[in-house]
C-alpha cells in the first residue's frame, strides 16, 4: 500500500448550517456539488476536501480523515493482512472508498481518487 497523502477531512454536526456559513464566510472556503455525497462539500487549493454533515448522516463518523491511497484494492488487502477491517467500498464523483477502524479506535478513510481510477 502506497499512502499519497491526505486527501479528505469531515465532520458531523447539529450545527451544520453554522459551520457551512463559517466555513464559507470566515475562512472563505469554496464550496463545491459533489454527487453521491450526503454532505456539503468544500474544496481546498491543495485539492482536497473538507465536509460537513448531520450527524450520522453518513453512518456512525462524527470525524474523518482520508488518506489517498494509489491503489484502493490493495489498501484493504493490507488492511485485512494487518488483522483490521474495512467496511463497503463506496463511490462519489470524485472516487472510490472505504472506511477502516485504526487501533486507536477511530474511523478513517482510504480514497482512491477518481482522476487515478481513469489511467
Amino acid at each position: 500500500m502506497e499512502i499519497l497523502g491526505l486527501v479528505f477531512a469531515g465532520t458531523s454536526t447539529d450545527e451544520r448550517a453554522a459551520m457551512v456559513r463559517f466555513l464559507a464566510d470566515t475562512l472563505g472556503l469554496r464550496r463545491v456539488e459533489v454527487a453521491g455525497a450526503e454532505a456539503d462539500m468544500f474544496a481546498l487549493p491543495d485539492g482536497s476536501h473538507f465536509a460537513v454533515a448531520d450527524p450520522r448522516g453518513m453512518g456512525e463518523t462524527s470525524r474523518s480523515i482520508g488518506f489517498r491511497v494509489d491503489d484502493l484494492d490493495a489498501a484493504i488487502a493490507a488492511i485485512a493482512e494487518s488483522g483490521g477491517e474495512t467496511g463497503e467500498v463506496a463511490e462519489n464523483e470524485l472516487g472510490r472508498y472505504a472506511h477502516f477502524r485504526a487501533p486507536d479506535g477511530n474511523l478513517y478513510e482510504l480514497v482512491e481518487e477518481r482522476d487515478r481510477l481513469a489511467r
